[in-house]
């Protein structure tokens, strides 16, 4: 006998149109929206910022619009940043802690990376909030990891050339604060510190802000140098790349390039990170137009690039 036939289920050959799945982006909106609310409920507040942190990739641009325009959220992120001043500064700082304020800071990097919540975000002066955190000194890694976040954060502004972000950083002193992380931060501290007072130089001002006066000059200069001796120990091809970056910007300024003359460290002209910039010809012509901008300090002119490979000992 021959089997029945299969149930009916109004499937394609049906004839009747079947639903479209609804978009998984529509889903993601209303997961970020239910989590947004629960950011507010204090007693789910710490798993909820877990959860955000976690998944904010997969939200992608719409979760820094909401975390900025969404009542009351704004306002619970920086209590969870406030909230551990006192111990912070107090040395009682705990890793939860830590972990919990890192979980925060990481979705104000979603808003202050976001074209349309960045000036807002500077407007209302939200990274002042986080400068007690790349104030201190402490090495351990509770401190470290609340240093290296807020950093990402700053960061996340400048990363795209906005002159008005850079200048509100100058501003509101960022400079000095970079360079006490690039003097005792790890190196991935260093690394993002470093990066921050590079892209702040790039722009006119910022170059302007560290070359008005010789301390100001100073306070750059020793510290690059001071990373370049710790590299001969610790190498980092990253680390070095955004140094070299800085130091070729200084040769902009005219004052700075005849400083460097008598300040620049030697480990820069006498072949001792070659094996580091083996396969790296950016970095590898940054150093040539640096030492050549360098050379024709004295004579006021511009004049022929010195062979690259002669530069590197080649």
């Amino acid at each position: 006998m021959a089997n029945p036939p299969p149930p009916h289920n109004g499937g394609p050959s049906s004839g009747a149109p079947s639903a479209p799945a609804p978009p998984a982006k529509d889903e993601n909106m209303a997961t970020a929206e239910q989590l947004l609310f629960d950011l507010c409920i204090p007693e789910l507040r710490e798993k909820t910022l877990l959860l955000l942190s976690q998944n904010r990739e997969k939200f992608q641009q719409d979760i820094a619009p909401l975390l900025w325009h969404s009542f009351g959220t704004m306002s619970a992120l920086l209590l969870e940043i406030v909230s551990i001043y006192g111990c912070v500064a107090c040395a009682t700082l705990t890793q939860a802690q830590s972990n919990r304020v890192c979980n925060a800071l990481a979705l104000l990097q979603c808003v202050a990376s976001h074209p349309d919540t960045k000036r807002p975000f500077i407007n209302a002066q939200i990274p002042l909030y986080l400068y007690p955190f790349l104030n201190t000194t402490y090495k351990a890694k509770e401190y470290e990891y609340l240093r290296l976040t807020s950093l990402g954060v700053i960061g996340a502004l400048v990363k795209v050339d906005d002159h008005e972000v850079i200048a509100y950083l100058l501003s509101s002193q960022i400079i000095p604060l970079c360079l006490r992380t690039m003097d005792m931060g790890s190196e991935i501290s260093k690394t993002v510190a470093t990066f921050i007072v590079q892209k702040i130089m790039l722009d006119d001002s910022g170059l302007m802000y560290v070359c008005t006066t010789p301390e100001r000059f100073l306070a750059v200069s020793n510290v690059l140098a001071q990373m370049l001796d710790g590299l001969v120990e610790q190498p980092s091809p990253r680390l070095l790349k955004h140094i070299i970056r800085c130091y070729l910007r200084l040769t902009d300024n005219p004052s700075a390039c005849d400083a460097l003359r008598t300040c620049l460290p030697t480990v820069l002209t006498d072949r001792t990170f070659n094996d580091l910039l083996e396969k790296d010809l950016s970095t590898r012509l940054w150093l040539h137009q640096m030492l050549h901008n360098i050379a024709m300090a004295s004579s006021g002119r511009r004049g022929p690039h010195a062979d690259l490979n002669r530069i590197m000992g080649r």
